[in-house]
C-alpha cells in the first residue's frame, strides 16, 4: 500500500516528533531522521529553460551605458550628449565620445558589420520621431565611418522612432523625464573578437 505525498510527509513528520518526545531528544536528535520503511513519494525532475546571461554597465551619470549578449557588443550614448534638443548635427562633446567608440571597436571588433541604431523619447509624432532617430542614426554613422577608415567594417544606420524605449517614458499617467533621457539615445552594436 503506498500513501499519498502529503499522507507520507504529515506521517513522516509525526513519527519524528512522537519519537523526539518519547526519548526526550532534543532538536539536535531531529536533524537527519530515518524515514518510515513505507514512506514513498514520487521523484519529480525539475526541467527549466536556461536564458541567456546579459551582462551589462552603465557610467554615473547614466550617458552611456554597454551590455554584452554572447560576443554582441551594445555600446549606447544618450542623444544629449550627442545632439542639441531635436537637432541631428553631432555637438563637440558627441566628437569626443565618438573617438572613444571607435578605440573601443578598433580594439574589440571582429570586424563585419556595425549597426547603428537610432531611437527617441515618445514626444512627437511616429512619424516625426523615425525621420529624427534615422537622421541621427546616420550622423553617427559618417562619424563612425571616417574614424573607422581603414578598418575592416561595413554600417547600417537604422531609426527605429519611439519602439524600443529602455524605460517607460510615462509612469502612471505622469511623463518621467530621466526615463525619456535614457530612451533618447543611438545605440552601436559590434560582434567582439
Amino acid at each position: 500500500m503506498s500513501r499519498s505525498p502529503d499522507r507520507a510527509r504529515r506521517a513522516l513528520a509525526a513519527a519524528v516528533l512522537a519519537g523526539g518526545l518519547v526519548a526526550g531528544a532534543g532538536p539536535a536528535a531531529w536533524a537527519e531522521p530515518d524515514p518510515p520503511a513505507d514512506a514513498t513519494a514520487p521523484v519529480e525532475d525539475l526541467v527549466l529553460p536556461v536564458d541567456d546571461i546579459l551582462a551589462g554597465s552603465e557610467s554615473l551619470d547614466g550617458s552611456e551605458s554597454e551590455s554584452k549578449q554572447g560576443r554582441t557588443v551594445t555600446l549606447a550614448l544618450t542623444s544629449d550628449v550627442l545632439f542639441a534638443l531635436d537637432r541631428a548635427a553631432l555637438t563637440a562633446r558627441a566628437t569626443a565620445r565618438l573617438r572613444g567608440v571607435a578605440g573601443r571597436i578598433k580594439a574589440e571588433s571582429a570586424g563585419g558589420l556595425i549597426k547603428i541604431l537610432g531611437h527617441t523619447d515618445d514626444q512627437g509624432t511616429d512619424a516625426y520621431n523615425d525621420r529624427l532617430s534615422l537622421r541621427r542614426a546616420q550622423a553617427v554613422q559618417g562619424a563612425l565611418r571616417s574614424l573607422l577608415a581603414g578598418q575592416d567594417v561595413t554600417f547600417e544606420a537604422t531609426g527605429l522612432g519611439e519602439r524600443r524605449p529602455k524605460a517607460p517614458n510615462v509612469v502612471d499617467g505622469r511623463p518621467v523625464e530621466e526615463n525619456r533621457a535614457r530612451n533618447r539615445r543611438v545605440e552601436i552594436v559590434f560582434t567582439a573578437k
